[in-house]
């Protein structure tokens, strides 16, 4: 198995996971948001990565998420299921209950917390694709768990069952180093296309995974469009929003998951709550959200649905 075995490319949103204010996952919510996603033109669905908040859930509720977003996206898009976990053994039963659920694929985290070396890594994703023949698609965001270097993706490129990564260190140069170490194997997506999708199409990445069509909506994808249409122009133009969207987003010291989830709240879109340790955000971040959004020409709710 390898880069030619899947067909995944495009624009892929990573999922909120939206909670009710009891803490329960609001799977009306979900399914609005994937119907939402699909229709801004995502390729992709990500369930259960960093963005839905699979750190905070069980792992029945993550499992129930992957079977949620299979049934809502009713083969529309590409489905991924998050699996993340610390032991391999943790990893494999969320990868069976990816392909239970009727998954495309499974993206998989190096183990986090703990601090493997580059052959314990190695062998860490070996046994997991030894036990299942699901495809596999590495996640790199060293903000969140250990790097996985260009050298190691290199040789993770080889592991049968791997056959894309989803580079997420913000670093460019890490991401077109993995590109041509071991872009001739598996596909290479940039996690933040709203910050380097331009410039990671341009050199060949097949596409990004990003968070920010889940508030932003069409514009989100059309970074990718316009790239691979030849528009450069407006390529660039919602490149730069992107930049200052985010920005704004990480403003004043927010939590990127509650804030993402705010943002979706004030613009009326399905965000919820934020688990615990989380709180939802109040004033004055809401307000800056707002005006940041009516100076982007974006329009706003009248009352944040989770307030």
């Amino acid at each position: 198995m390898d880069k030619n075995s899947v067909d995944w490319h495009g624009p892929w949103v990573a999922l909120v996971t939206p909670f009710d204010a009891e803490g329960r996952i609001d799977e009306a919510a979900y399914r609005r948001n994937v119907e939402l996603c699909i229709g801004y033109g995502c390729t992709g669905l990500l369930a259960n990565g960093c963005t839905g908040e699979f750190w905070a859930q069980s792992m029945d509720e993550r499992k129930a998420v992957m079977r949620l977003c299979v049934d809502a996206a009713d083969g529309r898009a590409t489905v991924i299921g998050g699996a993340g976990a610390i032991t391999p053994g943790e990893v494999i039963e969320l990868v069976d209950a990816a392909k239970e659920a009727g998954c495309d694929g499974a993206m998989v985290l190096p183990s986090y917390f703990v601090h493997p070396g580059p052959d314990d890594i190695i062998t860490f994703y070996e046994t997991v694709s030894d036990a299942t023949d699901l495809p596999i698609l590495l996640y790199n965001i060293p903000s969140a768990a250990n790097r996985l270097t260009p050298g190691m993706v290199d040789r993770l490129a080889d592991v049968k069952n791997v056959v894309a990564i989803k580079e997420s260190s913000r670093d460019f140069n890490n991401f077109y180093e993995t590109l041509v170490l071991a872009g001739d194997r598996i596909r290479v997506l940039i996690g933040p296309g709203g910050l380097f999708g331009v410039a990671a199409l341009t050199v060949g990445a097949v596409g990004y995974v990003e968070g920010i069509q889940n508030y932003w909506g069409k514009d989100g994808n059309d970074i990718y469009y316009a790239t691979m249409e030849g528009d450069r122009e407006r390529a660039l133009e919602l490149q730069k929003k992107g930049l200052l969207l985010r920005q704004l987003i990480d403003g004043s010291g927010r939590n990127i998951y509650a804030a993402f989830k705010a943002a979706m709240n004030v613009r009326g879109l399905p965000g919820g709550y934020p688990r615990p340790p989380l709180q939802p955000l109040g004033e004055p971040h809401l307000e800056e959200l707002r005006q940041g959004f009516r100076d982007f020409g974006l329009s706003v709710a009248e009352r944040a649905a989770a307030e």
